[in-house]
């Protein structure tokens, strides 16, 4: 870690405990793989007090990180977290310092980024909102969107309450590409990438090496495929990684995760980003071009399991297999190549008929518990799928279609994918026992904890990132039916 950057003790300031020599040392174990991210995401490290990077740059830890800038000449805030931490960074920022707040730069219109702005609003000087240009149309959106992004964050984060909001501080000005804000003694150069989103930016402070990359960087596998989101660029976020590696940052400050300090291992973090997602381009292109339908890429593309490895890329929140089909989204369109699936049948009626074939949907969900039995989860799945839609509201039914989900969301290794398989199973479970969902989510002590509202980004149950090799296979995974991985 270098000197350069060892917090010095406040000058002056509240008579707070300052725990950045702390939170520095914990986030160098994060970099070597013998922490994880838990603490930081879920608010250990939050409080009323910044974590001092520099004399001028002051780090706020949580589920969405903020950073603020002391110019000299007022603060300026990249990004700003979400509504409901909103009062607790506020007063953080004022501990760090009294200036006014000239300027927020939102890094992208995420709602747990840009929810924050409210109590600098209320103050006296009113900070300028500088953002992308997309992130008005993000925001139009949202408003118009807003019972579906209900639904399938309620799914992703097992929050079977979540309201998805309304309101939102619109920028008030933007740009397109580049754009350079000089503020005090600092220089802010706002560079435009598609990456997780199409209004995506990411923030170099040249005067002192300082590199905010919002959802660019985040601790984890790209979140480039995620299923139930807008488009994602991966190839565009690949090249936008080799450009931030090239400044030459000595900081990099995330917009989930811990700070990357020293230049060497912050131009590594980035580069093996890089590569991980050039390489699912490559693979993905090169197997499309062969004509392949989209089951046959998603099984054909593998990943190096030297990256998923790394502690700053493992798929505890998207994951490659998604990223595989996202490409296929961006690049082909939505028809997989199977010509039952151009125009189908109701899903319904297609499991009736199964069903009818096979003897019943209780044929289906013995068979379903003896492929779960045998190891081969994905395969169970599809005919517990197909039984309870044969049979909505068979009980036995429901209950086998409970296990099977239950097991999945147990097994994965990514949010996205132990989301849907919990909502999956709690909804099975609601039929068996007359309940409804958000009981059935609360009967565990995690789904309680996630019900309440701790969601999180990538929290895995293997710091170190035991999980990683299995992980790679999930992409090209081999055996009878694909479930050699989880």
């Amino acid at each position: 870690m270098s000197a350069s950057v060892v917090p010095e003790p406040f000058a002056d300031g509240p008579d707070l405990p300052d725990r950045s020599p702390e939170y520095l040392a914990y986030a160098d174990r994060v970099w070597h793989g013998t922490a994880g991210l838990e603490d930081h995401l879920t608010g250990v490290w939050s409080g009323e007090r910044l974590i001092r990077l520099r004399e001028e740059v002051g780090f706020c830890p949580g589920f969405a990180n903020s950073v603020v800038f002391d110019t000299g000449d007022g603060l300026v805030l990249v990004d700003s977290g979400d509504v409901l931490s909103a009062p607790q960074r506020h007063t953080a920022v004022r501990n760090f310092s009294a200036a006014r707040v000239a300027a927020v730069v939102l890094t992208h219109g995420h709602v747990d980024h840009v929810g924050g702005i409210g109590p600098f609003d209320a103050e006296e000087h009113r900070p300028e909102v500088v953002a992308h240009e997309a992130v008005a149309a993000r925001f139009d959106r949202y408003r118009r969107t807003d019972g579906y992004n209900s639904w399938i964050n309620r799914k992703q984060f097992g929050v079977p309450w979540l309201d998805w909001p309304t309101e939102y501080r619109y920028p008030d000005s933007s740009y397109r590409t580049r754009r350079t804000l000089r503020q005090g003694r600092l220089t802010f150069e706002l560079v435009h990438a598609r990456g997780e989103t199409d209004d995506h930016t990411y923030v170099w402070v040249p005067e002192l090496k300082v590199l905010c990359t919002g959802d660019l960087f985040i601790w984890n596998t790209p979140n480039a495929g995620n299923p139930q989101k807008a488009q994602r660029y991966p190839e565009e976020w690949a090249a936008a990684l080799r450009a931030m590696a090239d400044l030459g940052a000595e900081v990099l400050l995330p917009g989930h995760g811990v700070p990357i300090v020293g230049a060497g291992r912050v131009r590594e973090a980035l580069t093996d980003t890089a590569v991980l997602l050039q390489t699912l381009c490559d693979r993905t292109r090169e197997l499309m071009n062969q004509g392949l339908r989209l089951d046959e890429v998603v099984r054909g593309v593998r990943v190096p399991e030297s990256l998923l490895a790394r502690p700053y890329l493992r798929p505890a929140y998207d994951e490659p297999e998604f990223v595989v089909r996202n490409l296929w989204r961006l690049w082909g369109g939505w028809y997989d190549q199977n010509p039952a699936h151009l125009k189908p049948a109701p899903e319904a009626e297609v499991a009736v008929e199964f069903a009818v074939a096979a003897g019943g949907a209780h044929v289906l969900a013995a068979r379903a518990a003896e492929l779960l039995a045998d190891g081969r989860p994905r395969l169970a799945a599809h005919l517990a799928e197909t039984a309870a839609l044969a049979a909505p509201g068979d009980k036995e039914v429901a209950r086998v279609r409970a296990e099977v989900y239950a097991h999945r969301a147990g097994i994965e290794t990514s949010t996205m994918a132990r989301g849907i398989f919990a909502w999956a199973a709690a909804e099975s479970s609601a039929v068996v026992e007359g309940t409804d969902v958000a009981t059935e989510l609360a009967r565990t002590p995690q789904g309680a904890e996630r019900a309440a509202g701790r969601v999180g980004v990538g929290l895995a149950d293997d710091p170190a990132g035991a999980g990683a090799a299995d992980a790679a296979d999930a992409v090209g995974a081999g055996g009878r039916d694909g479930d050699a991985a989880p």
